[in-house]
């Protein structure tokens, strides 16, 4: 399958906003790791290819062990991989991604804001969304995962 339309390319401005955004999260003061798992859970959510393996590969780089980042998907089987603060901003990010089913139910705001200030629960729903928007980018334009290119090479 291949890219229906290079959005970098089209749209710099659109693509430079965003990275606006996504700078501020980079000096947000959340934890980088937390950060990257929670760019990848959300990528897993919504099966964006692109996304799932630049964010694997980020968190690998990080030395983040591979039996943890392969857990991602089943964290809550594997509780014993992730901090208090992992599991609760994977739940988060759970709940925030797929918020047309879930509605975000007091329980999960609860259990978020029990473990994160408010300045974190906020930046950390930043995180959720901005890779939201990036998720639906590169499936929208079928970006193709480095992964995938380094096969043609």
């Amino acid at each position: 399958m291949g890219t229906r339309l290079d959005y970098m390319k089209i749209s710099p401005d659109g693509v430079k906003a965003l990275g606006g955004v996504y700078s501020y999260v980079k000096q947000c003061g959340l934890d980088e790791t937390l950060v990257e798992l929670i760019f990848l859970r959300t990528s897993e959510i919504n099966g964006c290819a692109y996304c799932i393996d630049m964010h694997t590969r980020a968190l690998l780089k990080m030395s983040v062990k591979a039996d943890k980042v392969a857990l991602i998907p089943v964290w809550r089987e594997a509780r014993a991989l992730f901090s208090d603060r992992e599991q609760a901003a994977l739940a988060w990010c759970e709940s925030v991604t797929i918020v047309a089913q879930t509605h975000i139910p007091d329980p999960d705001f609860a259990a978020a804001a029990g473990v994160f200030s408010e300045k974190e629960l906020v930046d950390l729903t930043i995180v959720v969304g901005l890779m939201n928007l990036f998720n639906r980018m590169a499936i929208a334009f079928r970006k193709t995962p480095e992964a995938v290119l380094a096969v043609g090479k």
